[in-house]
């Protein structure tokens, strides 16, 4: 898809290793080198279906609502009208309160999603 739109990856054509970009990073003082690595969001939509800009907005709202709870490793898979929450096994925990269910729960379907379920496995 990146050549078939003609997108330039800088970073990839410098042929740096992702390790070695977080230690650049680092030494320059960017924030982010740290920062769990992420895939893109179209990941979070099966194959074969349709990729929008409202699909993908749902998605980076739940994930950035996710972190700004204090969730560190998490995706929001999007499957029809329903998410699937899944985040670290270490983090699932952080769910098992009734005020983080309802505060969840309420946000997603502000943003949209009709249902919101929590992947057991992790």
């Amino acid at each position: 898809a990146l050549e078939e739109l003609s997108i330039i990856s800088p970073l990839k054509d410098s042929k740096l290793t992702k390790d070695e970009i977080r230690i650049l990073s680092k030494e320059l003082n960017i924030s982010t080198y740290k920062k769990p690595s992420f895939s893109c969001l179209a990941t979070r939509i099966p194959v074969y279906h349709e990729i929008t800009k409202e699909k993908l907005k749902m998605i980076e709202e739940g994930e950035n609502f996710l972190q700004d709870n204090n969730f560190n490793q998490y995706r929001v898979r999007l499957h029809n009208n329903m998410a699937r929450i899944e985040v670290d096994k270490k983090e699932i925990n952080k769910f098992f309160s009734e005020e983080m269910i309802n505060k969840i729960n309420l946000k997603f379907k502000e943003i949209g999603f009709k249902h919101v379920t929590l992947d057991l496995e992790g």
